[in-house]
């Protein structure tokens, strides 16, 4: 007997499609590319061109006034 989470998937290929969460990716700051195991509290998060990008602390106090003016990163 199979349950209804094993058919469907033989291929192997790994895909989820049934909307279970993922375990998190690695992120890593946009600006200088420290790394953290998920998107901790007080990372900034943007969306530029459609592209999600995080911020980690240090690079978002340095640049607060730039990200509340809502200036795209290439301008800071």
């Amino acid at each position: 007997m199979t349950s209804p989470h094993e058919g469907g998937n033989e291929g192997g290929s790994g895909s989820d499609d049934e909307g279970s969460a993922a375990e998190p990716a690695p992120l890593a700051c946009a600006r200088c590319g420290v790394r953290a195991d998920g998107p901790p509290p007080t990372w900034t998060l943007s969306v530029e061109n459609g592209v999600r990008l995080h911020y980690c602390e240090r690079c978002s106090r340095e640049n607060l006034r730039a990200i509340e003016g809502r200036l795209d990163s290439q301008w800071w």
